[in-house]
């Protein structure tokens, strides 16, 4: 692998310490805690090997192109393909309940397989995101990347360089007042993005 190890080798503990909450406008405020979750390795490795990953199509204008990322989803109640995420679910529907007032349910996965591989700028707005405030936790494992936030409907971006273990939490309105994407970059190495939402959220 290309990417460097973690040196949090020991689990996901509360992410309180060391936690950097940045406020941004319209109510919104994101989170970030750097090499948070342990055994990142073995859960980057497991995952390549043995998640059913599922290329997606989509229409865009006149014709139906390849969604440019692997993908699986992960319903509530379903096991998770490495048992650290399924602890780093719980630990974060423990920290967050207070503010979130209820746990986080569905997993989302995507394989970025290399700097081709993308997500354009949306919001999570499907389902009771698009009305009301909620929270999407996102663990990047692998190569670098850089996620990118702007307000909804245009605006200056905020970067943030995700590398392996990272934790990211998008919360208050993030998901109706701003945007996010993941763009294309001229080179880079396999990434998987672990996204945690709760309920009827998408």
């Amino acid at each position: 692998m290309d990417f460097q190890a973690t040196l949090f080798p020991t689990g996901a503990d509360l992410p309180g310490d060391g936690f950097e909450r940045r406020p941004l406008t319209g109510g919104a405020w994101v989170d970030l805690r750097r090499g948070w979750l342990g055994e990142a390795d073995e859960v980057f490795d497991t995952m390549v090997r043995t998640v059913a990953w599922q290329a997606g199509r989509r229409q865009m204008y006149d014709r139906v192109v390849e969604v440019p990322r692997l993908v699986r989803f992960y319903h509530a109640g379903e096991p998770l393909p490495h048992p650290a995420l399924d602890r780093a679910r719980d630990v974060l529907s423990l920290h967050y309940r207070p503010e979130l007032g209820e746990p986080f349910t569905t997993t989302g996965c995507c394989y970025y397989r290399d700097g081709r591989d993308s997500v354009a700028w949306h919001g999570d707005r499907i389902g009771r995101s698009r009305l009301y405030d909620t929270m999407v936790a996102i663990v990047s494992l692998g190569d670098p990347r850089r996620l990118l936030l702007r307000p909804r409907g245009g605006g200056d971006s905020i970067a943030f360089e995700l590398g392996h273990g990272d934790l990211l939490v998008m919360g208050g309105s993030c998901q109706r007042t701003w945007e996010h994407c993941v763009p294309k970059t001229a080179w880079a190495g396999p990434r998987l993005s672990v996204q945690y939402r709760p309920a009827d959220v998408r």
